[in-house]
């Protein structure tokens, strides 16, 4: 059956000459996959352009069960990036945030609040005019969110002693008994993170350094959440472009 969705589009690759399929997380069925026939042929009317790492698309296809490739007919620009694909900042952001969602994100069905969340989310970074330079550490904290593994806070904090254990997905004011956790400062870093919207991220006051190591820690706990979650091919290129 023909039907429309809104997408956004994690991930593509060459199928035949002309040719490709991707990966799109939409608003009504989840993540599928999508064969989109004469994409990379010039005169062809669903132009590759709408493949690029987060783009918010309207894609009408046949829909033929939850499983399998789904063809598609249409494909248009839902909402079209002013900066992404112009800025090499917020670029390499959307290259890194598509891989990651494409190693997180597996689930066939229909999700309104991640949805929700990862539309909303990419369209503040195409419009932020600056102080974006902590958006994915936000990105991330908050997907864990979505994933079923946002950490749990204490009742009472103390900053002196506070550590994230990443193994539990907490916050303790106790050093846990493992090695899979990061002390203090580091953990206050992170509980901030955690603690903050991109409506206030320009409060965040991170070094350089510090949000490489912050991202790092993320990392670190999506891979013990989360199977098959490392070798990251886009890190380096994020790290060398915010450096």
């Amino acid at each position: 059956m023909l039907t429309s969705t809104k997408g956004i589009v994690i991930h593509h690759f060459k199928y035949s000459e002309n040719s490709v399929i991707a990966k799109i997380y939409t608003q009504k069925y989840g993540l599928q996959s999508y064969i989109l026939n004469g994409v990379r042929n010039k005169k062809a009317k669903n132009k590759a352009v709408y493949l690029q790492p987060l783009s918010l698309v309207e894609i009408s296809a046949n829909h033929k069960g939850k499983k399998g490739l789904q063809r598609v007919k249409t494909i248009e620009l839902d909402f079209p990036f002013n900066e992404i694909p112009f800025d090499i900042g917020k670029s390499s952001l959307a290259f890194f945030l598509s891989e990651i969602l494409y190693k997180s994100i597996k689930e066939e069905e229909a999700n309104d609040y991640l949805f929700e969340f990862l539309y909303n989310s990419i369209k503040v970074l195409d419009i932020a005019d600056s102080g974006y330079a902590n958006f994915h550490l936000l990105f991330l904290a908050n997907l864990s969110k979505h994933l079923g593994f946002y950490p749990q806070k204490p009742v009472s904090i103390i900053s002196s002693k506070l550590y994230f254990d990443l193994q539990e997905g907490c916050f303790v004011n106790l050093q846990p008994f493992h090695n899979a956790f990061v002390g203090p400062p580091i953990s206050l870093l992170i509980f901030d993170v955690f603690g903050t919207s991109f409506d206030t991220m320009d409060s965040l006051k991170i070094t350089q350094k510090q949000r490489k190591v912050l991202l790092s820690t993320l990392l670190n706990y999506y891979s013990l959440h989360l199977s098959n979650f490392d070798n990251l091919k886009t890190l380096d290129i994020l790290e060398e472009v915010l450096n």
